[in-house]
């Protein structure tokens, strides 16, 4: 995971531990650059959020995550 980011995803896993399951992947390793292959990453840090039927609904690339869009987009999963 790109290291500036971790804050904002720590903050992230912190504030929704309850909710979701936060999965970071290295893209220096293995397992990193099988996933990135799985889910055409091309860019550093990459953000996706999975639904409870492993569907994509939302993905943030390059950038710092948004935080607010991320927890309403699974919070809203939740309420629906």
């Amino acid at each position: 995971m790109c290291l500036s980011a971790k804050p904002a995803v720590d903050r992230l896993e912190r504030q929704l531990e309850d909710r979701v399951m936060v999965v970071r992947l290295n893209i220096a390793e293995k397992v990193g650059r099988q996933m990135a292959g799985k889910y055409d990453i091309t860019r550093v840090p990459t953000f996706i959020v999975f639904d409870g039927e492993g569907q994509e609904r939302l993905r943030q690339s390059g950038q710092w995550p948004n935080e607010r869009r991320i927890r309403d987009e699974l919070l809203g999963e939740e309420s629906g």
